[in-house]
This record gives structure tokens, C-alpha cells and sequence, in this order.
């Protein structure tokens, strides 16, 4: 199968007067080498089903469908969407292998879109910057039946997303992550590939959903709470960063959960923050 290079994706734009929209992060991925790394990265093959958010021209769809997937292509772009359809048209891909959907992956309900309710779905996304990090955090929370993430967004975004404790890209939404998923960082990705290039350097994020989450919290809700409490001013201690959430008994909680309350939030493994917010439970 013929996949997008960086004429046919000029083509497709002129063809159809479209422009880039900055305000979209629209980069179209323009590079067939790259569209199949990233498949194979991800571990799709025949009869896999693929919710692919960001789907533009469908450079990622036609290697998708290439590998035999079972592709839900979702594009808020409904100009894209349309020439999307034209795309996979021209390139002789089965209609029933490609679901062209219009819509906001931050706004859309998502989970009508995820036909067989017993399949476990991928999602192999090369995400706009300006959204990635919001998108995998709803899959990860409101769609469980993703179990296998493979995206592609702005390193900083990336290294954040797989960071680990004593990182300095370790942050809330890391823990986060965690609390979710194995993640890690499974390739880079130069702006050379893209049309038009973006300033930044692209990484792959792969993630597998976990069966249940590694630490037992009474809410969840509320540990996500305390993580961004310690977070909003990570170069301050705990004992300083947490009251905000925990009051005047700050130093207690953190006694209880082990925790020294001079370190800083980004020292904290996701078990340390686990054992915080299972301490200020009992402390309530």
C-alpha cells in the first residue's frame, strides 16, 4: 500500500485549499518509514482494533490498515475528515476496515465509538501538542477498554509521561500515569518527517494499561488531589507544599505515612503518595 510522503501530503493540501492550523497543532506526519515504525512499535497486526485520534490525511491510518487493523479514525477537523475518507478511497482500503469519525477526543463520548464491548483496543495516535497530555489522561481514566497506548507528542510532553521518581520531568501527571499504566519512552521521532515541521522533537510513548492499579487508595480522586497540591510548588518541602490540602496537620500525616517532610514531591514514588493520602484518611 502507497502511504503519504511529503509531496502527496502538499498535494492533498493544495489540492483541497487547506492550510495548516496552528491552533489545531495540525503537523501531518509525511514519512511512510516512520507510519510503519510506529505499528510496529505498537505490536498491531490483523484484526487488531485501533482507535487513532488525530487521524488528519491518514498517513498513520493507511499504515494501520496496512497491518490488518480495525481502525476508528477520529478527526475534529470535519475538512480533514473528508479528505481522510478520499485518502483511504484512493488507496483501495476495505470501508469496513476504516470508521472516519468527526469529533473532539477531549469532548466526544468516546466509548460508543469501541464496537465488540469484549475486544481489547489500541490506541496508536500521533497527538496535537497542544492536547496530548489531556487525551491520554481521559483514555486512561474513562476508557478502560484501551488497554495499549502508542503516541506520538513533544519529547518534554513524552519524557513527563514515562518519568519516573528523581526526574526531572517527574511530575503530578506522571504519578498519574503510573497510577494507570506501565509507560515508557519508545522511540524519537525528528521534525524532518513532518509537513510542516514543528520547532520541537517528537517521541513515541508506549503504554499497557495495568489489570488493577499498584497501590490501594481510599479515592483516588483525592491522591490525584494531594499529587498536584505537592506539585503546584515542587521546589518547596512537603511539610510547605501540602498544607494547602492537609492543614495544620501536615506534619502528622506525613510522620504516619513514613513520608520525611523536608523532601519534595518530586522524590515521592507513586506507593510514597499512596501512603499520604491512606494516612490523611485515617487522620479525618
Amino acid at each position: 500500500m502507497s502511504l503519504l510522503t511529503p509531496s502527496t501530503v502538499r498535494s492533498l493540501l493544495a489540492d483541497h485549499g487547506l492550510r495548516p492550523r496552528r491552533a489545531l497543532g495540525q503537523h501531518f506526519l509525511a514519512d511512510p518509514n516512520t507510519a510503519r515504525r510506529i505499528v510496529r512499535l505498537a505490536g498491531i497486526g490483523t484484526g487488531d482494533h485501533v482507535l487513532e485520534i488525530g487521524a488528519g490525511l491518514g498517513s498513520l491510518t493507511l499504515a494501520l490498515a496496512e497491518a490488518g487493523a480495525d481502525v476508528v479514525a477520529l478527526e475534529i477537523d470535519e475538512r480533514l475528515a473528508s479528505v481522510l475518507a478520499e485518502t483511504l478511497a484512493v488507496a483501495g482500503v476495505d470501508a469496513d476496515a476504516v470508521t472516519v469519525e468527526v469529533g473532539d477526543a477531549l469532548e466526544v463520548d468516546l466509548a460508543p465509538l469501541l464496537h465488540d464491548d469484549h475486544a481489547e483496543w489500541h490506541s496508536v495516535s500521533n497527538l496535537p501538542y497542544n492536547v496530548a497530555t489531556p487525551v491520554v489522561v481521559r483514555l486512561l481514566e474513562e476508557v478502560p477498554l484501551v488497554a495499549y497506548l502508542l503516541v506520538m507528542v513533544q519529547r518534554e510532553v513524552g519524557e513527563r509521561l514515562a518519568a519516573g521518581p528523581g526526574s526531572p520531568a517527574y511530575g503530578a501527571v506522571s504519578v498519574k500515569v503510573a497510577y494507570f499504566a506501565e509507560a515508557e519512552v519508545a522511540g524519537t521521532v525528528p521534525p524532518t518527517v513532518f509537513v510542516p515541521p514543528p520547532k520541537v522533537e517528537s517521541v513515541l510513548v508506549r503504554m499497557r494499561r495495568r489489570a488493577e492499579p499498584p497501590v490501594d487508595v481510599p479515592s483516588p480522586a483525592r491522591l490525584f488531589a494531594l499529587v498536584r497540591a505537592g506539585f503546584a510548588q515542587r521546589r518547596k518541602m512537603l511539610r510547605r507544599s501540602l498544607r494547602p490540602a492537609l492543614g495544620d496537620g501536615v506534619a502528622d500525616v506525613l510522620a504516619a505515612a513514613g513520608v520525611d517532610p523536608s523532601t519534595r514531591a518530586e522524590a515521592l514514588s507513586l506507593s510514597e503518595w499512596a501512603a499520604v493520602a491512606r494516612a490523611e484518611a485515617v487522620a479525618a
